[in-house]
């Protein structure tokens, strides 16, 4: 298992949805993406274990071709649960089995 570990603010999607997201560190981003080209689904996405503060679940990110990370969706209970909206800053721990 590869564990990832980074602090990256939280931002709101500005499309007709309300998604928040957290992109992933480029350097995060890259062992991902040299890890995991087993573990991609579609569009690219990968399948990832993730902590924010005491809340676990699992999800997948998704890449993104604008900055060439990956981009981490983060629902509303995790953000109710966590205390965090668009500009707080997340401690983001993510999981990969590989």
């Amino acid at each position: 298992m590869i564990e990832l570990h980074f602090t990256a603010p939280l931002w709101l999607w500005k499309g007709d949805s309300a998604w928040h997201f957290v992109t992933v560190p480029q350097d995060a981003s890259d062992t991902l993406r040299s890890f995991a080209p087993d573990a991609k689904r579609g569009f690219g996405s990968v399948r990832v274990g993730v902590s924010i503060g005491e809340t676990r679940w699992q999800t997948s990110v998704f890449p993104d071709k604008k900055s060439g990370c990956y981009l981490l969706p983060v629902k509303k209970a995790v953000r109710t649960a966590e205390g965090l909206s668009a500009g707080s800053e997340a401690e983001v721990t993510l999981e990969l089995s590989i």
